[in-house]
């Protein structure tokens, strides 16, 4: 069942998105060269807290970490530890906040430090562009299909793949709800949008082959192929006058 939110319901979501968002940027900052992910994780976690705010990850379904912190191969659910970030390094993170019974969930990919790998560059670029693509047909009268062909025309376009084996969700006083999100499909297919709903964008793109396994942690997703990945994700509201972003 979907569940439709209120205007006063999805400013409380926003509420949560802001702090999402700062807890992102914060991670965009301090992912330099010789820093652990378990350093960053620990920066998000009291940054979140601070602000009297649940790291909503932290324990979900038994993940035991704020961030997920993903790097090169690895799409998503990385688990932070002691591996230190290189020169170069593609590191996605995405996380999801919870403040007075209401969620926000989002994701950004950065590359540490300089780079002179132009696929990477542009496998990043590609994954925003492609997120803001579809976020363009979140729309009253429009359907999930809308936004999975917009995400999945764009790029493949450009050359890259987008990941099956995960979605976009439905979002609110639950982290995952219905209706799921595709990064693939038909236009005109799937559920129809309606206003007051909130739903979680979130392209998973793969610089080869969009297939996955599971590392033996039981919880990071990597690329069959060892081809390199980003995540870009955000909170939406549908609105009657156009999506609104919650974790911008």
């Amino acid at each position: 069942m979907v569940e439709i939110k209120t205007m006063e319901e999805i400013e409380k979501m926003q509420k949560s998105g802001k702090i999402l968002r700062q807890a992102l940027e914060l991670m965009r900052k301090n992912a330099v060269p010789g820093i652990s992910t378990k350093e960053l994780d620990k920066i998000a976690e009291d940054f979140i807290r601070s602000k009297e705010a649940i790291p909503a990850c932290k324990g979900y379904e038994g993940f035991p970490g704020t961030m997920c912190i993903s790097v090169n191969d690895e799409v998503v659910h990385g688990i932070p530890g002691s591996r230190k970030l290189k020169e170069g390094d593609v590191v996605s993170f995405d996380s999801c906040v919870l403040l007075d019974g209401w969620y926000a969930d989002s994701a950004i990919t950065v590359i540490v430090g300089k780079s002179n790998n132009e696929k990477d560059k542009k496998l990043v670029e590609v994954t925003e562009k492609a997120l803001y693509e579809g976020i363009a047909q979140a729309v009253v009268g429009n359907r999930i299909g809308d936004i999975s062909n917009a995400v999945q025309n764009f790029v493949e376009k450009n050359g890259f793949s987008v990941v099956r084996d995960y979605t976009g969700h439905g979002i609110g006083r639950h982290l995952h709800e219905e209706p799921s999100v595709p990064n693939f499909g038909s236009k005109g297919r799937g559920l129809l949008l309606k206003e007051g709903m909130c739903i979680a964008i979130e392209p998973m793109v793969c610089a080869g082959n969009y297939k996955l396994y599971t590392a033996d942690d039981g919880w990071t997703a990597k690329t069959v192929d060892h081809s390199n990945a980003a995540h870009f994700e955000h909170t939406v509201a549908i609105t009657r006058n156009g999506p609104k972003i919650l974790t911008e």
